[in-house]
């Protein structure tokens, strides 16, 4: 198995090509951005799970992984038959391949922001014991709704998903949000054992603050929605903060990750 240092670098790599990808979205006609906004997803997820892989070891990344991607799905479906828990909403023709009716870059999604939100709230609520672990659920689920403030808004704009019926944050109703923090929440507690990291999450939680800035800027600059930049930033970026401000926590290395298998 390659080492760390090796997987990280890979991981920056990934991660480059996600941001020069997302670059070109408003640089592209809209109508033409599929394949940018997938490779965008699909950058971003690989760069996560070496990330991961490096700090969890394979087993434990693989788990995490199918775990995000699950749940995701699973949310996605029930959410388009039922309308529960996001509210009525439905995936257009224009990302392919679907499963189920989901666009794949979707389910990748869950697990290329899941991970890092998770992050996010480790490094910011550090500790064992009932009310520290539901703190840290708490924090996730916000840090992952507050991604969703930035990724509804951009999708619909391009024409991924719809909401017949409107909403009041840009035509996306709030019940939306609801409905993402619930879903995170319960993805949170489902990683809290197999995503404890055996180093320091601070890598981790910065792809998730570099998706904050991204999107940040991207709305502010590029699309020239000062609401969603403002609304986004101000739930990720103080949150992306105060989880990079910290100092490193040592954790004891699981068994499994010391013979590098795990």
């Amino acid at each position: 198995m390659p080492s760390r240092r090796a997987l990280d670098r890979v991981a920056v790599g990934c991660l480059v090509a996600m941001w020069l990808a997302q670059v070109t979205i408003p640089l592209t006609p809209r109508g033409d951005r599929q394949i940018a906004t997938t490779v965008v997803v699909a950058a971003l997820a690989a760069g996560v799970a070496l990330l991961a892989v490096g700090r969890l070891g394979v087993r434990r990344a693989g788990a995490v992984a199918a775990i995000c991607c699950a749940t995701g799905l699973a949310a996605e479906v029930v959410g388009t038959r039922t309308g529960l828990p996001f509210g009525d909403y439905a995936y257009t023709d224009e990302l392919t391949p679907q499963v189920l009716g989901v666009p794949v870059v979707v389910v990748l999604a869950w697990f290329g922001m899941g991970l890092p939100a998770t992050a996010v709230a480790r490094r910011i609520v550090v500790g064992g014991g009932a009310l520290r672990r539901a703190a840290r659920v708490g924090v996730a689920a916000v840090a992952l709704t507050g991604w969703d403030l930035f990724l509804d808004p951009q999708m619909v704009r391009e024409g991924y998903w719809v909401w017949p019926g409107g909403g009041a944050y840009r035509g996306i109703p709030l019940s939306n949000f609801a409905g993402w923090l619930v879903v995170s929440a319960l993805l949170a507690a489902a990683l809290e054992r197999p995503a404890e990291a055996s180093g320091d999450d601070r890598a981790l939680a910065g792809v998730f603050a570099l998706m904050a800035v991204m999107e940040a800027v991207g709305f502010a600059v590029f699309f020239g929605d000062l609401v969603v930049a403002a609304a986004g930033a101000a739930v990720c970026l103080p949150l992306a903060l105060a989880a990079l401000g910290r100092a490193p926590v040592a954790r004891a290395a699981h068994p499994t990750t010391r013979a590098g298998i795990a």
